[in-house]
C-alpha cells in the first residue's frame, strides 16, 4: 500500500510541475483524488488568483469524492486569499484521508490547514515524499521564509572551465540544445540578473525566446550606471521590466536611463559598489521569488563569496580552450582547497553533446 500512496503522490507532483513559473507569489500545487484504488480527480495550480489545485480535482471527481483519498503535494490553506481556504473545499466534499507532501511553511498557513482537517474528522497524514514536494517549490519557500529570492547561478563553460576566450569571445560555448533549455528555464523564473559588464560585452536581450515563452524580470547590477543608452535591455517590446541597480546619485544619468523606460534601483553600498544582499532584499520586496544569476564573472564571485548563491547549473561544453580563458568566477577565491566550496545533492544529465551538472553550494559564506 505505500508504492500506491507514493505514487499517486508522485502523480501529484508531476500535474503541480505544469503550474512553474505561473503561479508566483503562491507555490506551484498539485492535487490527486482517488476512491477505491482509481483516480477520480485531478488538478494543479494553473495560475494566481485562480482555484487551487484542490478545487480543481474535487470539480473532477464530484460525488465521488465523498470517502475519498486526495493526495496534495504542500499544505491546504486553511486562510481567505484571493480563493476561498481549500481546507473548507475537502471538508465540504466529506473526503476521508488527506495525504500531505509538506507542511507549508508560510505563516499564515503553516500547521494550520492540517489541524482544520483533523478538526473535521479527516485523517491527515503528512510528509509523503516530502523531500521531492520541497524541490517543487525552492523559491517559494526561499522568499517566504526569508524575503529573498532563491538565487540560481547559470554558467557555460568548456571542459577546461573556461567562459570565453582570452579574448572574451563565448558565442557559442554550448549547443543550440543547451540554450533552448536556459530559456524554458527563463520563462519560468521571475528575474535574470548579470553585470553591466556582460551587457557592455555581449549586449544581451535576456528574455525568453521561446513561443509563449514568458520574459522575466530583468536586472543589469550597474554601480557606476556605465550602461550604454543604446543597450538593447533598455530598448526590448517585452511585457517584463528592466530594473538598474546602481549606488550611483547621477541624478541626469538616472533621468536619462529612466527616461528609456528602465527603472533605477538605488541600493546600498559595500566597498563602492551594489551591495548584493542589499539588491537581494529590495528585489524579494518586490515579490521575486527566483532569479537567474547568469554573468559575469565578477557578480558571480562576489554573490559565491558571499554564500547568496543557492544553486549552480554548469553547462559543460565538449570543447577546449587552453591559455588564459576566462572562468566563471572572479575575483578573489579561497587560499586553501580545504575552504574550497562543495556541492550536495549533485545531478549529470545530458543536453545534446553537452554535460550539465547541477548542485547546491553548502559551504557557510565567507563574507558577511
Amino acid at each position: 500500500m505505500e508504492h500506491f500512496h507514493e505514487k499517486m503522490m508522485k502523480r501529484a507532483i508531476i500535474l503541480a510541475k505544469r503550474g512553474i513559473g505561473r503561479t508566483a507569489p503562491n507555490p506551484a500545487v498539485g492535487c490527486v483524488v482517488v476512491k477505491d484504488g482509481t483516480v477520480v480527480g485531478e488538478g494543479w495550480h494553473k495560475k494566481a488568483g485562480t482555484p487551487h489545485a484542490e478545487v480543481h480535482a474535487l470539480r473532477q471527481a464530484g460525488e465521488r469524492a465523498r470517502g475519498a483519498e486526495v493526495y496534495v503535494t504542500l499544505e491546504p490553506c486553511a486562510h481567505f486569499g484571493k480563493t476561498p481556504p481549500c481546507a473548507d473545499a475537502l471538508i465540504a466534499a466529506d473526503v476521508s484521508r488527506v495525504h500531505v507532501g509538506m507542511v507549508d511553511p508560510n505563516p499564515k498557513v503553516c500547521g494550520k490547514g492540517v489541524a482544520k482537517l483533523r478538526s473535521a474528522g479527516i485523517e491527515v497524514v503528512v510528509s509523503l515524499l516530502e523531500e521531492d514536494c520541497r524541490l517543487l517549490n525552492e523559491p517559494f519557500i526561499k522568499h517566504v521564509t526569508t524575503g529573498l529570492p532563491f538565487v540560481i547561478l547559470k554558467s557555460a563553460m568548456t571542459l577546461d572551465g573556461k567562459t570565453a576566450t582570452a579574448d572574451r569571445d563565448s558565442k557559442w560555448i554550448t549547443s543550440d540544445k543547451s540554450r533552448e533549455y536556459v530559456h524554458k528555464l527563463r520563462a519560468k523564473l521571475d528575474a535574470i540578473m548579470v553585470g553591466v559588464g556582460t551587457v557592455l560585452a555581449d549586449d544581451p536581450q535576456l528574455t525568453s525566446r521561446i513561443p509563449g515563452g514568458r520574459d522575466p524580470l530583468r536586472v543589469i547590477v550597474d554601480s557606476s550606471l556605465r550602461i550604454p543608452l543604446a543597450a538593447q535591455v533598455l530598448h526590448l517590446d517585452s511585457m517584463a521590466k528592466t530594473v538598474i541597480a546602481t549606488v550611483s546619485d547621477d541624478e541626469d544619468r538616472i533621468a536619462r536611463i529612466t527616461d528609456s523606460g528602465a527603472e533605477v534601483l538605488c541600493c546600498r553600498k559595500r566597498s563602492g559598489r551594489v551591495d548584493l544582499h542589499d539588491l537581494l532584499a529590495k528585489l524579494g520586496g518586490l515579490g521575486v521569488q527566483s532569479l537567474l544569476l547568469e554573468g559575469g564573472g565578477e557578480l558571480a564571485g562576489e554573490a559565491l563569496r558571499r554564500g547568496l548563491i543557492d544553486k549552480c547549473m554548469f553547462f559543460y561544453a565538449p570543447k577546449l580552450v587552453g591559455g588564459e580563458g576566462l572562468g566563471p568566477f572572479a575575483g578573489k577565491g579561497v587560499g586553501l582547497m580545504a575552504d574550497a566550496f562543495s556541492l550536495k545533492n549533485i545531478s549529470i544529465s545530458r543536453q545534446g553533446e553537452d554535460i550539465l551538472v547541477q548542485g547546491y553550494p553548502e559551504n557557510p559564506c565567507l563574507q558577511v
